[in-house]
């Protein structure tokens, strides 16, 4: 079947809409004046790292959708979605309603989830999966990091910081 450029606009209008949702809410002065370690990426790696990764994991479910003609993809495309919804929740928890407690465990689970979507990719399209791993990566990561700032800031949780 013929890979539809239509299609891969379509993959990339889904995945920059979960972006914006998740970026409706911004680190803000609550991030900024929470404790850091001193390996914390700074402020503006952020928006080239997740433009890559969210081009990689539109492009890898296009190349899965593209191939619907043989294989059930209902698994595959079902924990992407799972996937997406879980990104854009981190996002609300961690910066919008200041809970790095829930966000660390829900990274966890969006860390699994990513993992099952990579293992569903993979037999449908090798590069698919492949494209989702510098996504799973960088979960890991931030799950980390997440852990550390809730653990250098236990005062932080659900509640504005004092500017200053």
């Amino acid at each position: 079947m013929p890979m539809s450029k239509t299609a891969l606009l379509v993959w990339l209008v889904i995945c920059f809409s979960v972006a914006t949702i998740g970026g409706a809410t911004k680190p803000g002065a609550w991030y900024r004046a929470i404790n850091k370690p001193s390996w914390n990426p700074p402020s503006w790696l952020f928006a080239p790292v997740w433009t890559v990764l969210f081009v990689a994991m539109a492009v890898s479910a296009w190349l899965v959708w593209s191939r619907r003609g043989g294989a059930d993809l209902t698994l595959a495309l079902g924990l992407f979605g799972v996937q997406l919804a879980l990104n854009a929740l981190w996002s609300w928890l961690f910066f919008g309603w200041h809970r790095p407690d829930l966000a660390f465990f829900e990274a966890i689970i969006l860390w699994f989830t990513i993992l099952g979507t990579v293992l569903a990719f993979w037999p449908i399209s090798p590069t698919a999966g492949t494209l989702l791993l510098p996504w799973l990566a960088w979960v890991g990561f931030a799950a980390f990091l997440n852990r550390v700032l809730w653990r250098m800031n236990p005062g932080a949780i659900g509640r504005a910081m004092p500017v200053g």
